[in-house]
């Protein structure tokens, strides 16, 4: 998947406790500590809140489950200003599997929500925060690290571990989704192939390794489908559109993934 794209829920969960007599001070002190954390007891897809930013709050959220339930295209991060269901005054950070880029992505958010606020339009936002997002990558010192002397980067560098061969002639690696974002595209998200991006070699898909393991084989399935129908003519925003359309109805009847699979060439 090439964009990155948000959704939400807003629920308040509340809980009954009871309370021994204390002194007045030490009672009206406690009341006050479990108001607060039932204020920030939500049910899913928020799981914790952050920070907060004047009056936004940072919300981490179950990214399975909104891409399950709520929007299939939902990835990294998310502001009310891209997506009307995110309340106006949250920024979502999807629940990593390797929690090291929420600083990346966070900052890339309150960026973009704060220029929409002012009033630009989603693709000037996007553009300003892309590039703030990259100094602060290279600050990070990823690409440094990568860099072989004076040879050019090395797609290969960023492969984790090969995941199948198929008999089409198509490798599908497991990649470093960090470096990737870091080396080529901060809009990198989930997983992508060659007839999308330059940079991925010919004849492999590349899955995120920050994809948790539950959530695998629905984006495999995407990139597959997607690919194959790019490789036949397609082109990619008609693909996409079609391979989102059944990624979202293989999240509700994972009974049928294993065959969809196998008819894109996985067995």
């Amino acid at each position: 998947m090439s964009a990155r794209k948000k959704t939400g829920a807003d629920r308040t969960a509340k809980a009954k406790r009871k309370t021994a007599k204390r002194p007045a001070s030490r009672q009206k002190g406690k009341r006050s500590a479990r108001a607060q954390h039932k204020q920030e007891r939500r049910r899913l897809p928020y799981v914790q809140c952050l920070e907060r930013r004047g009056p936004v709050s940072v919300w981490l959220v179950d990214g399975a489950y909104v891409r399950k339930n709520i929007d299939e295209e939902f990835s990294n991060f998310g502001h009310h200003y891209s997506c009307s269901a995110i309340p106006q005054d949250e920024v979502w950070l999807d629940q990593e599997a390797v929690p090291d880029e929420q600083r990346f992505f966070l900052h890339h958010a309150v960026v973009e929500r704060e220029l929409m606020a002012q009033g630009k339009d989603y693709d000037t936002a996007r553009q300003e925060a892309n590039r703030q997002e990259r100094q602060m990558r290279l600050r990070a010192g990823d690409v440094r690290k990568l860099h072989e002397g004076k040879k050019p980067l090395r797609a290969a560098l960023v492969h984790e571990r090969l995941w199948k061969a198929l008999d089409n002639g198509v490798q599908v690696w497991f990649v470093k989704g960090r470096l990737v974002r870091s080396m080529y595209d901060v809009e990198f998200t989930e997983g992508g192939h060659d007839c999308v991006y330059e940079f991925v070699p010919q004849n492999e898909v590349w899955i995120d390794d920050d994809v948790h393991e539950e959530e695998r084989g629905f984006i495999l399935f995407h990139e597959l489908h997607e690919r194959n129908l790019m490789a036949n003519g397609m082109d990619y925003d008609t693909a996409h559109d079609d391979a989102s359309r059944l990624e979202r109805h293989y999240r509700n009847h994972p009974a049928e993934l294993h065959e969809a699979l196998a008819q894109e060439g996985w067995e």
